[in-house]
């Protein structure tokens, strides 16, 4: 995400938001239908994404090879929003940055969501602690509440606070599947800080790394669990694709897609995991 969202926020907020329901925010702390969803045990954890591209084929075909991900049109989504699935789990959607909703020059980004109690308050506090808020706190429908920010080193991040999505789900040590997020920059203590503050305790499952940023501007990026790191570099990958890293100390590779998407891969032994969830 970048500063283009900013513009962009109410048109969003059209888009995500079906059906809104009149104090449904305040509904959820009274009615008790909401209890199975409380986040008291999974605060300050990462749950879903979302890849936003243009050159779509590209970048599902570059993903699926590298990592086994499927991506489907999700028939009960009033949106048709295409899905990505692993082992027929969902760890995320797909948006095509082509839609008038995104302006013109909106960068191809995967946005990550971290999951948060309250999202006003979580969104205030970041703002307190030197974050920007880019797209106020809105309801998206009866699914759940968000808010976009940057960091105060200038990593975007979106607060949800679930209603009825909690976000991705899967066996623990799943191939494929999301298993930490790390942020690298020159300030790791600092901002490792600033997320404490802002989301009330440590993040589950991410890392902060003293290293260049990626692009202008620091981002997370997720770490996938791969049963065979250098199986995965053998795969059909475009010249370049991937590259080994060693800031972790272990045999972690960095892939890279059509216009710039990155994740990591590596082997998940010895590595703490992010809460996978229930099975969905």
């Amino acid at each position: 995400m970048d500063s283009s969202q900013e513009s962009r926020g109410g048109r969003l907020r059209a888009y995500m938001t079906h059906r809104p329901r009149a104090g449904l925010r305040s509904a959820r702390s009274e009615d008790p239908r909401w209890q199975d969803v409380a986040m008291t045990d999974h605060q300050g954890t990462f749950c879903w994404m979302d890849l936003k591209a243009r050159d779509l084929p590209g970048t599902t075909a570059f993903f699926s090879t590298a990592l086994g991900w499927h991506f489907a049109v999700d028939e009960e989504d009033w949106r048709r929003a295409t899905k990505i699935a692993v082992g027929g789990h969902r760890i995320g959607g797909v948006s095509d940055l082509a839609d008038p909703v995104y302006p013109p020059d909106t960068p191809a980004h995967i946005a990550y969501y971290l999951t948060v109690d309250d999202v006003d308050r979580r969104a205030e506090a970041a703002v307190a602690h030197g974050a920007r808020l880019v797209v106020p706190p809105f309801d998206a429908g009866d699914q759940g509440r968000m808010a976009t920010l940057t960091d105060p080193v200038g990593a975007a991040f979106s607060l949800w606070q679930p209603y009825r999505f909690t976000g991705w789900g899967f066996p623990p040590g799943l191939a494929g599947a999301p298993y930490r997020m790390v942020l690298a920059c020159e300030q790791p203590d600092r901002v490792r800080d600033f997320y404490r503050e802002a989301t009330g305790g440590r993040l589950v499952g991410a890392d902060f790394v003293t290293g260049p940023p990626l692009a202008t501007a620091p981002r997370w990026e997720l770490v996938v669990a791969v049963d065979d790191v250098d199986g995965v570099l053998a795969r059909d990958l475009a010249p370049g694709a991937a590259t080994w890293l060693d800031e972790t100390g272990g045999r972690e590779a960095r892939l890279t897609g059509p216009e710039g998407l990155t994740v990591r891969v590596r082997r998940p032994d010895g590595l703490r995991a992010l809460r996978s969830g229930r099975p969905r």
